[in-house]
């Protein structure tokens, strides 16, 4: 009778949890297995690229745009970026670099724009043909930004002509197109960030403002202008003293026990070190590094 009644469980048991089920009933298969291509990966899981959709995140995007404007100064082909905050929540980024490359991709046979646009890990910083040194995320930022907006458009001017590309949730609408003629080279992006996937779309004047005048400190001689068309507010950061004058700035309500900030670089194996610092009568100690 003993091992009736457990043959009978052991088939019971059998018949409720099948092949490729779960004791809670979930199938798991070959078939529940997803890929995720493109950038619907971001769009799925945007706090893996961004940290979080609330309001750190959101300006998150404006920095990984600014960025690689930046990344273009470094490389010594960029002295002017100008951010502008829209009335309809959008933000665009120009600067007067080298404008991206608009060519055909020889291994992907789409322009380079909608590459670098709609493709993660694609960019030209991977080597150091492109990019000697550079601040971005490697190919990553600004196709996040474009797949967590709900519109986007890039122009990017070479050579004499602009060309654009527009965007909807990281998928271009059409192929890029040329638009115009223009003799100064540059790239100018507009972003609307989604409602769908934040929850507030309102930049900050004075978070992203913050942002910009410590990127002018830390790329010296660099102009970056913010605009915001909400309120009409403009200003401008340019620093001729680069780490001095972000030191400076610091403690310009503070005592300092010597007037001017000690500062000092060095470069060995290939990499760079720039240090500033300068003491006043404070207890606190503050350390940024970048």
């Amino acid at each position: 009778m003993a091992t009736e009644v457990k043959e009978a469980k052991r088939k019971l048991k059998k018949e409720v949890v099948a092949e490729g089920d779960s004791p809670s009933g979930h199938k798991y298969d070959a078939a529940t297995i997803q890929v995720l291509k493109g950038l619907e990966a971001v769009r799925r899981r945007p706090a893996m690229y961004i940290g979080d959709v609330s309001q750190r995140g959101l300006h998150h995007m404006v920095y990984e745009v600014v960025d690689n404007s930046v990344d273009e100064a470094m490389a010594g082909f960029c002295d002017k970026i100008v951010v502008e905050l829209g009335k309809d929540d959008s933000v665009t980024v120009s600067d007067n670099g080298r404008g991206i490359p608009v060519g055909k991709h020889p291994t992907q046979k789409v322009s380079a724009l909608e590459v670098v646009m709609t493709t993660l890990h694609a960019g030209g910083k991977f080597d150091h043909d492109s990019y000697k040194v550079s601040g971005g995320l490697h190919g990553v930022g600004v196709s996040v930004v474009n797949a967590l907006s709900d519109r986007c458009w890039v122009e990017s001017c070479r050579d004499g002509t602009v060309y654009r590309q527009e965007y909807e949730r990281g998928k271009a609408k059409a192929k890029v197109k040329q638009v115009g003629q223009r003799k100064k080279s540059g790239n100018k992006t507009c972003f609307h960030a989604d409602p769908e996937v934040f929850s507030k779309t309102e930049f900050k004047f004075d978070i992203v403002a913050s942002r910009l005048r410590e990127l002018a400190f830390l790329n010296q001689g660099l102009t970056i202008e913010l605009k915001d068309h909400r309120t009409d507010k403009e200003v401008s950061f340019h620093y001729t003293g680069g780490l001095s004058s972000f030191v400076k700035f610091l403690n310009e309500n503070k005592t300092c026990v010597f007037k001017k900030p000690v500062h000092f670089q060095s470069v060995k194996d290939d990499v760079e070190v720039e240090v500033a610092l300068q003491y006043n009568d404070g207890y606190s100690e503050i350390v940024y590094s970048y």
